[in-house]
């Protein structure tokens, strides 16, 4: 290696090439062939997402995610780190909430 740190300067994770990932598992001596759609490493702190296009991976964590749609929704976890990560990427109950409360008597909803 040439000694570059890659991560220098990024604020959030990179998507990674599909070739990228595959030198990964090489390296790590997991099977790539065929490829795997979800990659855990780091202990299941990351999570490499394949693209629905099978075009690249997305790098997902529970803080951020790689992937347009984190992007886009900044501060809103994606639908990678909502599946991959749910007792982080839970939202916190809004406090001005319309729907109501309480149930009827026996738990149920209300008349039909």
């Amino acid at each position: 290696m040439n000694g570059k740190n890659i991560l220098e300067g990024r604020t959030g994770p990179i998507t990674q090439s599909v070739e990228a990932v595959k030198a990964l598992l090489q390296w790590k001596k997991i099977a790539s062939d065929p490829l795997p759609a979800d990659v855990t490493l780091d202990n299941g702190r990351l999570m490499l997402v394949l693209s629905n296009k099978k075009d690249v991976f997305y790098t997902v964590t529970p803080a951020k995610c790689s992937c347009p749609s984190a992007t886009y929704h900044p501060g809103q976890p994606c639908k990678h780190q909502r599946k991959h990560f749910p007792q982080v990427a839970m939202p916190a109950a809004e406090s001005g909430s319309i729907r109501p409360e309480g149930k009827w008597p026996g738990g149920l909803n209300g008349p039909v």
